[in-house]
């Protein structure tokens, strides 16, 4: 998999770029606000369908947009996979209200949805914010099992996807129960509510069995990369940690999990495989018993969306103990360990985009990223100091650099 063009329309503070990439490693240099995480942006876009920074699809349009009759912005890329050529775009077209951006997917020139476009082109993003994988709310480890899990796997996302949409109205059931269960709404809802226990535990137990299988996967890669990464002074560990018991751990062991108990001891002992149904006896097991909980809650409490992970260093748990400069070792390993297992699932290396990450490393930890490097067969990384990569490194790569949102060649900087 290679991106071998970029171009942006509009898109931030790119008003025009057409970009190629013509080596296995591009390094763009610049200095702060000039573009180079916008330009990472838009290659993640396209491989996604989201941003990586931004809440609303109207933050990305540039303000020099509103200069057209009708305001736009716009990303393309063309992927060369397997001896074919994808053209993937994403429009993005101001609604009728004047204020708010719709999207608009191409694939090949063809209008798609944007679940087609997940996994047509495969990235991984590591930039120095990522500390919050591990020092952030469990809502940013769910976000990135979700979007590392639906590059590679459709059925996956259709499964997330529909299991958000029944928590939505699972919710809202449960609270027109706690308001007022003596309506007339009160009977039907009440009946309802067992056809969406049913369609919760149908999707979110699939969701639940592949999340955990790909932990799995992801853990003794990324325990042997924090390896190199801590020159072998530090033992990396991470656990699923599910709402409810699956079945993974035995009950007293899950309750030393759920108060902070956990060891690596205690990890090891896990169940290495979660069959989906077996998820599901125990998901339907935890609804029944724990009903009247929800209905004063008047939320769904129990599933995947409230699900977890936990990373330990040396027994520790790192979210509560590591430093920063832990914290931020311990995402890097995961994201080198989520470019390897891709790799594996896929047959097709993902793009490896690295967004300043060189300045926030020592020198140990620079030199085992680059290492790693060398198994990417793509990388496209930005840095504000050429001299955050050796000589070596540069003089494989295509060399850019940026300013004001302007891209060329950066004949001095070899």
């Amino acid at each position: 998999m290679f991106l071998s063009h970029l171009s942006l329309n509009h898109f931030r503070n790119y008003r025009r770029l057409t970009l190629d990439f013509e080596r296995p490693l591009a390094l763009i240099q610049g200095g702060n606000a000039q573009g180079k995480s916008n330009l990472l942006e838009a290659i993640y876009y396209l491989a996604t369908s989201k941003s990586s920074h931004a809440r609303a699809e109207r933050e990305v349009v540039g303000w020099n947009a509103t200069e057209q009759p009708i305001p736009f912005a716009q990303i393309t890329g063309y992927v060369e996979r397997s001896e074919q050529t994808l053209k993937l775009e994403i429009l993005f077209t101001v609604r009728p209200d004047g204020v708010n951006y719709g999207k608009q997917i191409r694939i090949n020139g063809v209008n798609r949805r944007s679940l087609d476009l997940v996994g047509q082109l495969r990235a991984v993003l590591f930039t120095p914010e990522d500390i919050v994988l591990v020092s952030g709310s469990p809502s940013e480890r769910r976000r990135y099992l979700d979007i590392a899990l639906c590059q590679i796997d459709r059925t996956y996302c259709q499964h997330l996807s529909r299991y958000q949409k029944i928590v939505t109205q699972r919710n809202s059931l449960l609270k027109q129960l706690r308001e007022s269960a003596t309506t007339r709404h009160g009977p039907n809802a009440v009946a309802q509510l067992g056809f969406w226990d049913e369609q919760l535990i149908e999707h979110g137990a699939a969701v639940i069995a592949r999340r955990y299988a790909f932990l799995s996967r992801l853990a003794p890669i990324a325990q042997q990369r924090h390896v190199e990464l801590s020159n072998d002074r530090e033992q990396l560990d991470l656990c699923y940690f599910p709402s409810f018991n699956p079945g993974m751990l035995s009950p007293r062991d899950f309750e030393r999990l759920k108060n902070g108990q956990l060891t690596r001891e205690i990890i090891h002992s896990r169940q290495t495989v979660l069959p989906q149904e077996q998820i599901a006896e125990h998901f339907q097991v935890v609804l029944d018993a724990r009903r009247d909980r929800e209905l004063i809650a008047g939320t769904t409490l129990y599933g995947p969306h409230r699900d977890d992970v936990v990373f330990l260093v040396n027994d520790r748990d790192l979210r509560t103990y590591g430093s920063r400069g832990q914290q931020r070792t311990a995402a890097l390993a995961l994201k080198l360990a989520e470019l390897q297992a891709m790799s594996e699932e896929t047959n097709e290396a993902p793009i490896l985009l690295l967004d300043d990450v060189m300045s926030e490393l020592d020198v140990h930890r620079r030199n085992a990223l680059v290492t790693a490097l060398q198994n990417a067969e793509q990388v496209i990384a930005t840095t504000t100091d050429w001299d955050d990569f050796s000589a070596e490194f540069r003089n494989q790569a295509q060399l850019l650099e940026i300013e004001s949102g302007i891209v060329r060649p950066a004949e001095a900087a070899a």
